[in-house]
C-alpha cells in the first residue's frame, strides 16, 4: 500500500502520512503531486493518451507524474514516476521544478501542490516502455500541436502547467 505524506498550506510536512487516493484529508491539508515534461532536442515534447479504462479522464492527453510517496523528495518522485510511466531514465539529481502551484478542492477532500519539471532528453521512441494499463499511447508533439489539444479541453491541467511547454 502506498503512503503519501500531508502537507500544511505553508508546505510543511506535518508529520502525518495518507493512504494513495483516500479523499479524505482535513482542510488545510495537502500532499505533493509532480508532473515531468520530456522535450526532445527537436523541441517535440512526449504525451502519452490516458487509457480507456482510467475511472478519470479516459482518452485525455498528459505528460508524467503522480503523487510523491511518504519519503520520497520531489526530485526523486518525478525520475521515479516518468521511468515508470515511460520506460525512460531521467536525473534526479539536482533537478528543479520549473514551477509550482498549489490546488484547493475542499469538497472533494483533495488539496496538493504541484510541482512541474521540465528534461530535455535525445531518446529514441524504440525505448519507450508505455505502462498499458495507465496509457493509450503517445505523441512527440510540437508545442503548437500540445496547446491545440489543450484549448480542445483534451489535456490534462493544462490551463496550469502550459507554461512548461514554452521553449526559450
Amino acid at each position: 500500500m502506498e503512503f503519501w505524506d500531508i502537507y500544511d498550506i505553508h508546505r510543511n510536512k506535518t508529520g502525518r502520512t495518507m493512504k494513495r487516493n483516500d479523499w479524505t484529508m482535513k482542510p488545510g491539508d495537502y500532499h505533493l503531486t509532480v508532473l515531468g515534461a520530456v522535450v526532445k532536442p527537436d523541441g517535440r515534447f512526449l504525451i502519452t493518451r490516458r487509457a480507456m479504462t482510467k475511472s478519470w479522464a479516459p482518452g485525455c492527453w498528459e505528460i508524467p507524474g503522480g503523487g510523491v510517496q511518504a519519503g520520497e523528495t520531489s526530485p526523486e518522485a518525478v525520475a521515479r514516476e516518468i521511468r515508470e510511466e515511460t520506460g525512460l531514465t531521467v536525473p534526479a539529481y539536482g533537478a528543479k521544478p520549473c514551477f509550482s502551484y498549489r490546488r484547493d478542492n475542499p469538497d472533494e477532500g483533495d488539496n496538493y501542490f504541484v510541482d512541474v519539471y521540465r528534461f530535455e532528453l535525445d531518446f529514441d521512441e524504440r525505448d519507450l516502455v508505455l505502462q498499458e494499463a495507465e496509457t493509450d499511447g503517445y505523441m512527440l508533439a510540437a508545442p503548437e500541436e500540445i496547446d491545440a489539444i489543450g484549448k480542445d479541453g483534451k489535456f490534462l491541467h493544462y490551463a496550469s502547467i502550459r507554461k512548461v511547454f514554452e521553449l526559450d
